[in-house]
């Protein structure tokens, strides 16, 4: 590779290319590959570049140095907003809140990650939740993370729960469902006869 220097000869401007050596395989000759680099000054005999997209490749890169954003990242939300729709909806974000104050975030993206990657060990937790949207938003350690699954027991539960817990929800649904189910096959026995 080499610079090669053209002069105009209407103009009298001297242009600077860029020249790469190849060997043509079906003409079984050398061929030269040349990408324009610029005019040359006659006066300093320095390379001025004369293509509008070195001149926006400069501003774009000087821009980039004084914006604020110092970096961006791109993070997979969709089944993360499912399971928090999930848990709302099913009141377990409010029992796990109640139950661990200052825990329940944790425990929640670890369900999340036990949900969505369930054949993975939580020593991975750290890469999935480098790209995944999750209620605690930073990393967990697989250590704090195996102390966080043997905190939850059922005693820690029963002794930090006095209010209306997830039992005394799904009793009180599953009335509703057994009523409705009953007047489904009262109306299906309707129709059948």
């Amino acid at each position: 590779m080499g610079i090669v220097y053209h002069t105009n000869k209407k103009t009298g401007v001297t242009y600077a290319y860029e020249n790469s050596a190849y060997w043509d395989k079906e003409k079984q000759q050398s061929r030269a590959k040349r990408k324009p680099l610029g005019k040359v000054d006659p006066v300093t005999g320095d390379i001025v570049p004369t293509r509008a997209y070195k001149k926006k490749n400069v501003v774009i890169e000087a821009q980039l140095e004084n914006s604020l954003l110092s970096s961006v990242s791109r993070t997979f939300y969709g089944a993360t907003y499912l399971l928090d729709s999930i848990g709302d909806k099913l009141g377990i974000v409010a029992d796990l809140k109640f139950c661990f104050p200052d825990d329940y975030e944790q425990i929640l993206s670890l369900v999340y990650y036990l949900i969505m990657e369930d054949k993975n060990p939580l020593f991975r937790f750290e890469k999935w939740g480098a790209i995944h949207k999750h209620p605690y938003g930073k990393n967990i350690p697989s250590q704090r993370s195996s102390e966080l699954l043997t905190s939850i027991t059922a005693d820690a539960v029963s002794k930090k729960s006095t209010g209306r817990t997830t039992r005394q929800r799904s009793q009180v649904t599953q009335k509703r469902c057994y009523r409705c189910s009953m007047a489904s096959i009262r109306v299906a026995g309707i129709f059948l006869r």
